[in-house]
């Protein structure tokens, strides 16, 4: 009778607290959202306004706090975010105070391409339209197509990563015969960097070049220099 007795009260309790959580789940998820609270968690400036992130979210509704939480499908908001050009992940959810969050990664350009009209090449080597909101400063890009983005996108990947080629290398030319030539920053010279090809060492030759002619005051003294040599940097002079 005892045994009996301590199973009908396990079975109330479980019952009162399969109950309770039911109740608490029902009645949390009729409450409507509160606020909104948006994340960029790239390093980049934003293409896109927060405004514009807040309407994707809360779109067909005036406002997030006439969104009850349990109407709201989190995945259909993330593929809305994910439509928008200048997002490349979003991550939706709900926090327990009723807030709707949103941590957004943007797309990153590495070059824009003089076009009509222009447009960005991104670091997985896609088309990414221009901004209305900020413009990167990434270096010019001329002779390419959405087709050859391959030949061009590695080495702009190296110059992204490179801080003193990055604050250097204003354009990029892509030659019919496959060629690359660089154009710098405050000086008239051209860098004939040749096939996306040893990138790593081609760098370190011509930083070491430019150290040494700078500190021998010359760079004013040469039209081209080429890079195609192996370790060889061939500096032709006006």
């Amino acid at each position: 009778m005892k045994r009996s007795w301590e199973y009908i009260k396990f079975v109330l309790l479980f019952g009162l607290v399969v109950f309770l959580f039911s109740f608490t789940k029902q009645r949390n998820g009729s409450r409507n959202l509160t606020k909104i609270n948006i994340e960029f968690l790239d390093e980049n400036s934003p293409f896109i306004t927060r405004n514009t992130v807040n309407k994707l979210l809360i779109q067909n509704y005036d406002s997030v706090t006439s969104i009850r939480k349990d109407k709201l499908v989190l995945k259909e908001v993330e593929s809305r975010l994910l439509e928008n050009e200048m997002i490349l992940d979003a991550e939706v959810y709900i926090n327990l105070n009723g807030s709707l969050g949103a941590k957004i990664t943007q797309r990153n350009p590495l070059g824009r391409v003089a076009a009509s009209p222009d447009y960005y090449i991104d670091d997985r080597g896609e088309r990414m339209p221009l901004s209305v909101v900020y413009t990167a400063r990434v270096p010019l890009v001329t002779g390419v197509s959405e087709s050859n983005f391959k030949k061009v996108t590695p080495l702009l990947r190296a110059i992204d990563g490179d801080p003193f080629m990055k604050s250097s290398v204003i354009g990029l030319e892509l030659q019919q015969n496959g060629n690359i030539e660089l154009r710098l920053r405050k000086h008239n010279f051209k860098v004939l960097f040749g096939k996306p090809e040893a990138i790593a060492n081609k760098f370190q030759n011509f930083k070491a070049f430019y150290k040494k002619t700078k500190q021998d005051n010359k760079l004013s003294s040469y039209k081209l220099v080429n890079l195609q040599f192996g370790d060889q940097v061939v500096a032709t002079k006006i």
